[in-house]
């Protein structure tokens, strides 16, 4: 099973409505994490890099190490470029191997959007790969990519011509979501997931989820929201770890940089896993245990 296309993961998704996490690592130690939290979970997952981190990681490692560490995975996995709007950026990962690309092409007038989207398409489709896409930008800064000012909501129509005419895979509406931190509990347009997915039935991409609540996921989710990121709680996550056991470390005067990445690693996989579980993606892929790495 191991590695699959974006859109193999995603129609089961949304035909049975529960989420698959997509979760952004930031280096080694997390990619293994997240992966082996799907194979404890039995769970799909969609492991995602922004641009910061393959520019910063570089792609060929990246890839190298994403195919050492899915060898023999039997759960269905699948490596996601995220909030992307750097053309080259995108050809490259394509080229090296990533599943699916986000062209994030949000800040350009929808009609050179669309323009724009319709080529990564087609690129994406000479690599077998999928393509998720916006037209409005999600609130906040993430990765350095992106605004605080809140974008325009376009209208339905808007939104089902640039779906028809682009043919993406997955769409990432704006409904009131932010990344980052919210700075109040987010109101969301739940009836705009469910319009567009009646009048166009593909998987939503559900951006902004850390920080809301249960209950607004899993009505996002029971809408459509089959692709469901998180990045902000990752990132918290991995840092407050190394930061708390570094605390520790310091007051015994004991440094032993396994032990800190087990402990590390411990956190991550019981956040990746208690998204697997609320998003009702644990046991959905129910096969012998593979291994992440």
């Amino acid at each position: 099973m191991p590695v699959v296309p974006l859109t193999d993961i995603l129609s089961d998704a949304f035909d049975k409505r529960y989420g698959v996490p997509a979760i952004n690592i930031v280096n080694d130690l997390t990619l293994e994490a997240v992966l082996g939290a799907a194979v404890d979970k039995a769970s799909p997952l969609i492991v995602q890099t922004s641009v910061k981190t393959v520019k910063s990681i570089g792609s060929d490692v990246l890839y190298a190490m994403w195919t050492a560490m899915t060898a023999g995975i039997e759960v269905p996995v699948t490596l996601h470029l995220d909030h992307c709007p750097e053309r080259e950026v995108i050809s490259e990962c394509l080229r090296v191997g990533w599943n699916s690309v986000l062209f994030d092409a949000s800040h350009l007038p929808v009609e050179e959007n669309k323009r724009q989207t319709v080529e990564v398409v087609a690129e994406a489709r000479r690599h077998g790969a999928g393509v998720e896409g916006e037209i409005e930008s999600i609130t906040g800064v993430e990765d350095g990519v992106g605004s605080d000012t809140e974008a325009a909501r376009q209208d339905l129509a808007v939104a089902l011509d640039f779906l028809r005419t682009t043919g993406v895979d997955v769409f990432a509406p704006a409904i009131g979501n932010a990344h980052g931190h919210y700075k109040r509990a987010p109101v969301l347009d739940f009836d705009r997931v469910s319009d567009i997915v009646a009048a166009y039935p593909l998987p939503i991409a559900l951006h902004g989820g850390s920080g809301m609540s249960d209950e607004q996921f899993r009505e996002l989710i029971s809408r459509g929201c089959a692709k469901v990121n998180i990045s902000t709680a990752l990132k918290e996550t991995y840092m407050q770890a190394n930061l708390a056991f570094l605390k520790e470390a310091a007051e015994r005067g004991k440094w032993d940089p396994p032990s800190l990445f087990r402990a590390v690693r411990g956190d991550v996989v019981d956040l990746a896993g208690s998204l697997m579980t609320l998003f009702g993606s644990e046991g959905r892929a129910p096969v012998a245990a593979g291994k992440a790495g």
